[in-house]
């Protein structure tokens, strides 16, 4: 016989699915091609985001309520609406941003534009401190959730952490990352998952959950009009400072802004952030915080435990498993962003020691720095999840804090003349500035392992920033020698041969030295790795920094259809032969050239290999 909830459970699903399903007939949900490159959709890095965001659920809110109680419930709605008016000045920053020429690098590209390169440096250092510590308690957390059924010594379970860290270094070292499309796929799962979490959870409420998770607002209440104002702005801030990291993540969309054709996309992002995130994490907050689970027991893995008290055992280990996908992704998020994050430091400053790449363009000495930082944290931390929140609050609250303090200055000394389309009330922004500062002060003063981590790191830069800080940064040589599409066009143009051939060669491939007027060879490279011989002058190199491979071989084959659309084109793409690293990366690559044929259906593809001939003996 059916019950309520079981139909309530039901028709949720069905809704999750058909919708699920809508989108992935949508032309292109994730990416699309404009003015010449492949951009990414507010979809794609609101999703980028939300994975980032939504891992904290699952150290947070034990984190909060082991500080401040069942007052937890309540500060982890109001910090919501907090983080949401935040969010709006960050879609104001990543506006000022591009009217500069600036887009991507977040905090620390404002903070280089509003208080000089040299301070910039400590931004830097904030950021910094959130990734070490964001793969670190994502470390711990993700085997504390995938483990939580099972008995593990303190030994078992560090080195179960060593080895989480050291398998995404280890793939980050031999180029294998996850994409917007991949990173999609893992959402859907997890949005499944987590929604019936959530509604299995508010279905089995009672009177007396919903009558505690009440107490937590009539709680704060009551202390705040039977209080001075002094006492209760302290409490505030002890409230949203214990909650902060529940919405850890929610500055990833102003740095990945290179990735969006517009700052409208990143506001567009922020909109998704606040009905997704913004309401589910305050609502699966309220449903676990207020049911009778042993919080002392199951402080490390509390999602995962109160899965398994609503839904049963089966449905515990699912939650568990999505959790540790979650929290995985949220370490290689770590592993890619800092590697980004000092690459563009690098580059600017003249440090190129550090991002010296291997065969397929790996920063393999930023991985490994950071891989021995994340380990060493873990070590000394004795992976405890208590303490890696402590340092991590105090990291995310100086970023967010410096964002608001160079949007002050900035817009108290130049008004809105830059941002005339979009922009915030000031006085808004300084009290947004007033809380965080406040809490900055407060994390720093009882969270003294997050001081010194913080404290360390900023000095370490700054005396780098101010020893070897330059106005300007240095030019990358590789792109200005890079050709455009049109030399290729031009080049082919003085063909009087009806049928082109188009061969695209990797980096290490070499084109013939015979020119051959019907035929050109292109090399698609990372800068990183640095531009390849020109062989001949029917050999053309481009670079693909911020895209695919297969993003950088459309835009040319775009510009082949529009210029030349009298002429009979063949694509030749060659077929891997080399280690089975690269033949597995080449691997995902075919699978999505496979999709060229539609995009272009009046070009001819292949791909092709040539024996090489044998020397005949004499």
């Amino acid at each position: 016989m059916f019950t309520l909830n079981f139909f309530i459970t039901l028709v949720i699903n069905l809704l999750l699915i058909g919708g699920f399903g809508y989108l992935m007939t949508r032309k292109n949900l994730l990416s699309y091609f404009s003015q010449g490159r492949w951009w990414l959709t507010w979809l794609s890095v609101a999703i980028i985001t939300l994975m980032d965001e939504l891992t904290s659920i699952f150290y947070a809110p034990g984190e909060a309520f082991r500080i401040i109680g069942i007052n937890a419930i309540a500060f982890i709605f109001i910090t919501s609406i907090l983080v949401r008016i935040l969010s709006s000045r960050m879609v104001e920053i990543a506006e000022i941003l591009e009217f500069h020429g600036i887009k991507g690098g977040g905090v620390y590209s404002f903070s280089n534009l509003t208080l000089g390169p040299t301070v910039s440096f400590i931004a830097v250092a904030s950021i910094i401190v959130d990734y070490v510590l964001t793969a670190a308690l994502s470390t711990v957390s993700a085997i504390e959730n995938g483990l939580s059924f099972f008995h593990l010594s303190a030994m078992a379970k560090f080195g179960l952490q060593l080895g989480v860290v050291w398998f995404v270094a280890f793939l980050n070292i031999i180029g294998i990352k996850e994409n917007a499309k991949f990173s999609y796929m893992i959402f859907v799962v997890a949005a499944i998952v987590l929604i019936n979490l959530l509604t299995a959870g508010l279905l089995h409420m009672g009177p007396e959950q919903w009558s505690r998770a009440g107490s937590s607002f009539t709680n704060i209440t009551s202390f705040l009009q039977n209080t001075n104002i002094f006492s209760g702005y302290f409490f505030l801030i002890v409230g949203i400072s214990s909650v902060i990291l529940a919405y850890s993540g929610i500055e990833s969309v102003v740095q990945t802004a290179s990735l969006v054709k517009s700052w409208k996309d990143v506001g567009k992002a922020y909109i998704f952030l606040a009905v997704t995130t913004g309401i589910f994490t305050p609502l699966i907050a309220l449903v676990v915080l207020s049911s009778n689970i042993n919080f002392s027991v199951h402080e490390t893995d509390l999602i995962t435990q109160f899965a398994k008290i609503i839904g049963g055992a089966p449905f515990g280990y699912i939650v568990g498993i999505v959790a540790s996908i979650l929290l995985m992704m949220a370490v290689n998020t770590a592993f890619v962003a800092s590697s980004e994050l000092l690459e563009r430091v690098a580059h600017r400053y003249g440090f190129h020691w550090i991002i010296k790449t291997n065969s397929r363009q790996s920063l393999y000495r930023i991985h490994i720095g950071s891989a021995i930082f994340y380990s060493i944290i873990i070590y000394v931390t004795s992976g405890s999840q208590m303490m890696l929140a402590e340092m991590y609050a105090l990291g995310l609250v100086a970023s967010f804090t410096i964002n608001m303090g160079s949007l002050l200055l900035y817009r108290y000394s130049k008004g809105t003349q830059d941002s005339r389309a979009y922009n915030t009330s000031r006085t808004v922004t300084l009290i947004i500035f007033v809380v965080l500062l406040s809490c900055f002060f407060y994390l720093a003063y009882h969270k003294p392992y997050g001081t010194i981590l913080w404290s360390s790191v900023t000095v370490i830069f700054l005396f780098v920033g101010l020893r070897y800080a330059e106005k300007r940064a240095p030019e990358r040589k590789e792109i200005q020698q890079t050709d455009q599409p049109l030399n290729m066009i031009f080049y082919l143009v003085d063909s009087e041969a009806e049928h082109l051939n188009i061969y695209f060669r990797r980096p290490q491939e070499h084109a013939p030295s015979v020119p051959d007027q019907s035929s050109v060879y292109v090399s698609l490279y990372h800068p990183r790795g640095g531009i390849p011989e020109k062989i001949a002058p029917n050999h053309f190199r481009f670079a693909y920094s911020g895209q695919s491979v297969y993003q950088g071989i459309t835009e040319i084959l775009y510009a082949l259809d529009y210029e030349l659309p009298h002429k009979k084109i063949t694509i030749h793409i060659g077929w891997p032969t080399s280690s089975w690293f690269d033949r597995l990366s080449t691997g995902v690559m075919i699978y999505t050239l496979i999709h060229l044929p539609r995009q272009f259906p009046r070009f001819n593809f292949v791909v092709e290999y040539f024996g090489k001939e044998k020397e005949l003996k004499k």
